[in-house]
């Protein structure tokens, strides 16, 4: 039938998914350089202490809610994309609102009643000191997840009309708005004032998406109309939909009370560490599959397509990986010296440098995740997606026991990679067989080209000139390398994603 077709192709003509994924990959670049200074701001004037254990301890919280806030959108944009072409985008919309709210109002109750439970809680065996900031920061913190959580839902919905703009500049904007916030108010108000800045982060991350999609895409009542009730189902879908994405931001919890064991100040370090590894892969891979879902779902994919998409994104947001590895392994160390000041010298420094590139196994998890996970929801096979969060957040312990015994706090690092991985072989399988040998067989000989093209320009440099100048020529060296091998992948990699929309 026509109406059956009409959702295959996009009805919006001279769409590039390059510009949509440029534009959603700089609001994020903005948005993790935003926090990249805050961070940097935060071990100036606070250094590496109990109180930053604590807060970071609250922070990582943040960071479950909010990367699974922006994990919903590879969830539901399949979804309002096909209410979009059904003429039912708003009721859709408001369906998902009303579920979202039914957890987010109960849970920043709960969390502003009880800030001292919930600080030991997240905190273990750290100081007493370490709860109560966590404590009055997961006040602020879980009600601006959860507002970037609506935000996602908003963007989302302009993603069903391949529209990014206003969801890049709410996030971008909200990013540079909370940073102000924080350099304004921490003289006086200590680290509580980044927890105000995350606040005010996710209000405007909502309000311009969210008034974009009232503008531009009808009134109000139909962004409210049969929410009620649909909610409860979308409320499944979503928790459904998310267990994996949660999952995935548990095994990072689980590293921050697995690193807590390893010394005072490692919780720090390893959130460093974790935020920088997680902007090499926010840059391209998330971006692609926030771009890519839409048309995807309109186009249809079989088992051929699907592993073409997979690897193909993956060249393109690996490159950016190993670039970004082969820098910071040569210079890390002194970068982190130099940003983070004094308290992050000398060997606390070069760890956390090091430590970046030990979770090189995590970034190309995390972006074989991003990439795949939207797909089972285009091709609709997410009946395994429960059991596989669980399963993985179960067996990360005992690879956690065993990676903090066999390396400490590295052995930390390494265990969230290979745990990551995991989860990832098991998403492709859950596709099918088919999906999966042709995927993991693609990604993995990426990966062994990427690595090789890294260790070759860097590791090559760094045994000619010093540390900085190595970087730079191995910078160079490593983009000759990979031009040089185009016909290897990468250059149907670019023509495909220019092609997306």
């Amino acid at each position: 039938m026509p109406g059956e077709e009409q959702p295959k192709t996009s009805p919006f003509r001279g769409q590039s998914a390059v510009r949509s994924g440029l534009v959603t990959s700089l609001s994020y670049v903005t948005l993790s350089v935003a926090g990249a200074v805050a961070g940097v701001y935060l071990a100036h004037k606070f250094g590496r202490n109990d109180e930053t254990d604590g807060f970071m301890g609250a922070y990582g919280v943040y960071l479950v809610l909010v990367f699974g806030a922006q994990a919903f959108r590879m969830v539901i944009v399949p979804d309002l994309t096909r209410a979009a072409a059904e003429g039912r985008l708003g009721s859709e919309f408001g369906a998902y609102a009303a579920a979202m709210l039914v957890v987010a109002v109960p849970a920043t109750a709960v969390v502003a009643l009880f800030p001292a439970f919930f600080g030991e809680l997240i905190t273990g065996r750290l100081p007493h000191t370490s709860a109560v900031i966590a404590g009055r920061a997961l006040t602020w913190i879980v009600p601006a997840a959860f507002g970037q959580l609506l935000a996602a839902l908003a963007a989302s919905a302009l993603a069903a009309r391949d529209s990014y703009a206003p969801a890049a500049a709410g996030f971008g904007l909200g990013g540079i708005a909370g940073l102000v916030t924080f350099v304004a108010l921490a003289d006086s108000h200590g680290l509580i004032a980044l927890a105000w800045g995350l606040a005010l982060n996710a209000a405007l991350a909502l309000v311009l998406p969210l008034t974009a999609l009232l503008l531009h895409g009808g009134r109000v009542h139909h962004l409210r109309g049969g929410a009620a009730l649909a909610a409860r189902a979308r409320l499944w879908r979503l928790a459904s939909g998310a267990a994996c994405p949660l999952a995935v931001q548990a095994l990072y919890v689980i590293a921050l009370r697995f690193a807590a064991g390893t010394g005072e100040g490692a919780v720090t370090s390893l959130s460093y560490a974790y935020l920088l590894a997680a902007t090499f892969v926010t840059a391209t891979a998330f971006s692609l599959s926030l771009i890519a879902a839409a048309p995807l779902t309109r186009r249809g994919l079989d088992a051929e397509a699907a592993a073409q998409h997979v690897v193909h994104s993956g060249w393109v947001s690996l490159a950016l990986v190993g670039a970004g590895a082969g820098i910071v392994a040569l210079v890390g160390g002194r970068v982190v010296t130099a940003l983070l000041g004094h308290a992050y010298s000398g060997a606390v420094g070069d760890q956390l440098g090091q430590l970046v590139v030990y979770l090189s196994p995590w970034m190309i998890g995390s972006a074989a995740f991003s990439i795949t996970y939207p797909l089972l929801f285009v091709t609709r096979r997410t009946q395994w997606l429960v059991p596989l969060a669980i399963g993985v957040v179960v067996v990360d312990i005992p690879v956690s026991i065993a990676g903090r015994a066999w390396g400490g706090l590295t052995g930390v690092a390494v265990a969230l990679g290979v745990s990551t991985l995991l989860l990832v072989f098991g998403l492709m399988a859950a596709l099918s067989v088919r999906i999966f040998a042709l995927s993991a067989y693609g990604l993995a000989r990426l990966a062994l080209i990427v690595g090789a093209a890294t260790a070759l320009a860097f590791g090559g440099a760094s045994l000619v000139v010093g540390a900085v100048p190595a970087a730079a020529l191995g910078l160079v060296v490593y983009a000759l390398l990979l031009v040089s091998v185009r016909q290897l992948g990468l250059a149907d990699a670019w023509h495909y994603v220019r092609a997306l929309h």
